[in-house]
């Protein structure tokens, strides 16, 4: 049974989301608080967090940058804070995903399933993948550049992986959002996928300014280019 740890203060969106989470088979622990949060992450093993930006102790936003020193856990942030900035605070400190209030219950359930199937899929491949002296180990789960390991996000992992899949193709930001989530991509962010790629970009590109690994294919896409930029 996959584990699922909720942070969020409002107790009428705790006992909904528990139930509904609980009808999907998952088992749910919740923190109201950024001090609760962090004892029982502690003390526990989690296989997705979703987190509140906005706490009666401090920030989702504080917990998730915690989190991500130590694991790479899928996160999700679920908010009221839409404000573009936020998200792109979000995803940049290392959130796999950043829904906002109000949502639908079956977008929201259905972005949960893909986040928890893509990241178990990702993991559990055995086999090392090389390009653009960028390593990848499915096994781990882990990359590489020039030997020494990148701090890369499952989502940021997944997205890698996907790039080095298909090289030298362009890949639309239709069919990267589709891949990346695997549900209904009308339900995502586009502008989601460029925050990605500016961090991958930032984590893998020698000039993240004059990128030669991920690039820009106007009107069409982005593509991984194994000999660099054409």
């Amino acid at each position: 049974m996959k584990r699922i740890f909720f942070v969020e203060d409002d107790l009428s969106l705790i006992n909904g989301m528990t139930y509904a989470l609980k009808k999907e088979g998952y088992e749910v622990e919740n923190a109201r608080t950024a001090a609760e949060a962090e004892a029982l992450w502690a003390a526990g093993e989690y296989d997705l967090v979703i987190l509140d930006v906005a706490l009666p102790d401090g920030t989702g936003f504080a917990l998730c940058e915690k989190m991500r020193q130590t694991s790479k856990v899928p996160i999700m942030f679920l908010t009221a804070a839409d404000e573009e900035t936020d998200m792109i605070m979000g995803l940049d400190i290392g959130a796999d995903d950043y829904i906002t209030k109000p949502f639908k219950l079956a977008v929201f359930l259905s972005r949960i399933h893909a986040l928890l199937r893509r990241s178990e899929n990702f993991m559990q491949a055995a086999e090392t993948m090389s390009a653009n002296g960028i390593t990848l180990d499915m096994r781990r789960g882990e990359a590489r550049k020039d030997g020494k390991t990148l701090e890369l996000t499952s989502g940021e992992y997944r997205l890698l992986r996907m790039f080095m899949e298909n090289p030298d193709r362009v890949l639309s930001a239709e069919q990267i959002l589709a891949s990346l989530w695997d549900c209904d991509e009308n339900f995502i962010e586009s502008k989601t996928l460029a925050v990605y790629i500016r961090r991958l970009r930032m984590k893998i590109e020698d000039d993240p300014g004059a990128p030669e690994k991920i690039v820009t294919v106007r009107g069409m896409g982005y593509k991984w280019c194994t000999g660099g930029r054409k």
